[in-house]
């Protein structure tokens, strides 16, 4: 292939790629959690509310925004967290600030001796469907 023919093929492939169009994630209005206590082996569900807190066990857990992807892409859930340890005696300890992803929640990992929790689902207005 000449040095021309070449440089046609990579702009071709440039504008064809530049034309895809990825959709904005959608904002959710609640995260569900899934919170693991290994000292019991229980795992339990809760909702949280975007901007809204509840507390678990000796842990507060902060909402700050949730993001679904759009149905026709991948299915992803992004809830962007903070969270503390409650003890009543000290201030506020935060233990963990920051995004979890609901299909790899060992890339940013909430580490704690009792809790395990990860993102199961951000939940979106029905109708924004």
């Amino acid at each position: 292939m000449s040095n021309g023919n070449l440089k046609i093929l990579v702009f071709l492939i440039g504008i064809f790629y530049s034309s895809i169009s990825i959709s904005e994630p959608i904002n959710g209005e609640s995260v569900d959690l899934k919170v693991l206590d290994k000292i019991s082996s229980k795992i339990q569900n809760i909702k949280i509310n975007v901007n809204e807190f509840a507390e678990f066990g000796t842990l507060k857990i902060e909402v700050y925004a949730c993001f679904k992807r759009p149905p026709e892409e991948i299915p992803e859930d992004f809830a962007l967290l903070r969270i503390y340890e409650v003890n009543y005696s000290k201030p506020l300890n935060k233990v963990y600030q920051g995004w979890m992803i609901s299909s790899n929640p060992t890339a940013t990992p909430f580490e704690h001796p009792i809790y395990d929790i990860w993102v199961s689902e951000c939940n979106i207005s029905s109708d924004l469907l």
